[in-house]
């Protein structure tokens, strides 16, 4: 039996059925956008209209065993992944607009892979590098607390929007100029600069067992880090893809964030985990560590007005 604070979606795949009648496949004739796509992703690929993506946010299987309810990963030698690699960027190539912006998660052993397949068919701008805190520890080696996000574009054009993605930090030395705030404001929760974010992301949390987000796949990617992406390189209404979309963050950040998407993900697990996040998509918005438009850095959300025997203070 869970705790009551224990959030974790966690049904089994018995229960996941009737979320998974939402999901199209390959042979479904209706349009993939805004939907779970259940099936192979070079099958199902060939629903996505050719051109027509503006995102892409790629989480493939790192290099590694892996267990992922049933459907495993073995880990294989370089040449092979970058196969592997190469073989999922061809098929998602054609659907992407030309101001496309692609990102691309990793570890640190697939990313001397990955990045060097990236640089074949795109113009590879800057790799993220995700401080994630949470790892296991090792007796002969360092523990592994970081994950790399590559941020690339297929052409020179491409969107992204700076103001929408500044990270709200506090100013621990505030600096006047003739008296006024120089690049910083004061509010009643103390004193903040808004400021531009950089490659290195401290201040996302992986999602753990009392977060709403929170579900059993192994390797979930926070809402936030999602956010962050879908902001900073797609306006409303944009089509965001996710060709590896395991319990479907990036489609459930893109309904909140008012974009459009389309999943596409082979374990049918996973499929009615995703559906089950949709529907609660309706129930509200609330990204964790984001809120009115600000991204707070970890452990600082805004301060809720103190109580004193049943009054605001």
């Amino acid at each position: 039996m869970k705790s009551k604070r224990n959030k974790t979606i966690d049904f089994p795949l018995e229960e996941a059925q009737k979320y998974i009648e939402n999901c199209l496949t390959e042979k479904d004739s209706s349009s993939p956008v805004n939907k779970t796509l259940l099936g192979d992703l070079f099958k199902c690929i060939n629903k996505v209209e050719d051109g027509s993506v503006d995102l892409l946010i790629v989480d493939p299987p790192y290099n590694l065993n892996k267990n992922f309810h049933g459907n495993a990963f073995k880990e294989s030698d370089g040449e092979v992944y970058a196969e592997y690699t190469e073989k999922w960027i061809k098929a998602v190539l054609p659907k992407l607009k030309k101001t496309a912006s692609i990102y691309v998660c990793c570890d640190w052993k697939s990313s001397l892979v990955i990045g060097a397949v990236l640089q074949k068919y795109f113009i590879l701008r800057n790799r993220i590098t995700w401080q994630r805190e949470k790892g296991r520890g090792a007796k002969s080696n360092w523990k592994n607390g970081l994950e790399d996000v590559f941020f690339a574009t297929v052409s020179e054009e491409y969107t992204f929007n700076l103001n929408a993605v500044k990270v709200r930090k506090k100013v621990l030395a505030p600096y006047k100029e003739n008296g006024v705030p120089k690049d910083w404001e004061k509010t009643d929760n103390g004193n903040y600069r808004n400021t531009c974010p950089s490659n290195f992301w401290d201040d996302i949390a992986i999602p753990y067992w009392s977060m709403p987000e929170n579900t059993a796949h192994p390797t979930q990617k926070p809402e936030k880090l999602i956010a962050k992406l879908i902001l900073a390189s797609s306006n409303a209404g944009d089509l965001v893809l996710d060709p590896f979309a395991g319990s479907g963050t990036t489609g459930v950040v893109a309904k909140k964030l008012g974009r459009n998407y389309i999943d596409i993900e082979q374990n049918p697990l996973y499929c009615g985990w995703a559906e089950y996040r949709l529907q609660n998509c309706n129930q509200g918005d609330r990204i964790q560590g984001y809120e009115d438009g600000i991204f707070w850095e970890r452990n600082t959300p805004p301060s809720k007005p103190k109580m004193k025997k049943g009054k605001k203070v």
